[in-house]
């Protein structure tokens, strides 16, 4: 879809119905939960490596510290330094994998509520074709977000409308250039975002309730619950190119022609 189509639909969006948002949503939810635990699975396979290269060496260092003081020396400084890299670094790369994952799942809502026939493909915007996008629009949610912190608490509470839509528009606009992803998420965001706000506060309160009733294990399944208003409100705004075949996308984007 081109840029220029999708400012025009945001610019003539019209009202939306949270009633309708949440029980669409519900419904979609049950058509997806498992694909959503699974995601959630996926990022803690990925994820717990990395927190085992970080904190066993400082747990390491920790011991030795407190059984023979003066067991690092003079190095105080540097160690501390290059574990803040280190964790600055790992907080990218969770960032980077949850954009990521969220962007597949967005894709896979769309090829359960259309009836789609094809791969839940959960890595879709990890692998190669799209792996430097991903990465780029990581680094401005990051950015964005701490901008807006720094500014102080009101501003981050408005710029997470926007930068939760981006993941939803880049999931399926990957085409578009990063500046006008963005720049598309802060116009739907802008026009949207009471509403948007509103029914995200309140499906994230669902999932946390429904999840903690479930002995508190079942928010890993609930939690993608939060999500699904935004795809929703995508659809109903914006919509999806009706003239693409989705057969012959499918077969173009096939995770079987694309390497990491």
């Amino acid at each position: 879809m081109l840029f220029a189509e999708i400012q025009h639909k945001i610019s003539h969006a019209r009202q939306l119905d949270f009633g309708d948002l949440l029980n669409e949503s519900i419904e979609l939810f049950k058509k997806v939960w498992l694909q959503g635990f699974l995601m959630i699975l996926i990022m803690f396979a990925i994820i717990i490596p990395f927190v085992i290269v970080i904190y066993v060496p400082v747990l390491f260092i920790s011991i030795m510290s407190a059984e023979s003081p003066g067991f690092i020396g003079g190095w105080q400084f540097i160690l501390v330094i290059v574990l803040m890299l280190i964790y600055v670094c790992f907080m990218f790369v969770m960032l980077v994998m949850t954009f990521g994952l969220k962007a597949g799942l967005y894709r896979i809502m769309r090829q359960k509520d259309l009836s789609i026939i094809a791969k839940d493909d959960y890595l879709f915007f990890l692998r190669k074709p799209y792996r430097s996008k991903t990465i780029g629009l990581s680094l401005a949610y990051f950015g964005i977000g701490l901008l807006a912190m720094l500014l102080c608490v009101f501003p981050l509470i408005y710029v997470m409308v926007p930068l939760n839509l981006l993941v939803v528009i880049y999931a399926f606009n990957p085409e578009i250039s990063s500046s006008n992803l963005i720049k598309a998420s802060f116009e739907l965001g802008n026009k949207k975002w009471l509403i948007t706000f509103g029914v995200t506060l309140v499906s994230g309160w669902l999932a946390q309730m429904v999840g903690m009733l479930m002995c508190g294990v079942g928010i890993f399944a609930t939690a993608s619950f939060a999500a699904i208003p935004l795809y929703f409100i995508y659809k109903k705004v914006i919509g999806f190119d009706e003239n693409v075949n989705e057969v012959k996308q499918i077969g173009i984007n096939n995770p079987n022609d694309a390497t990491f």
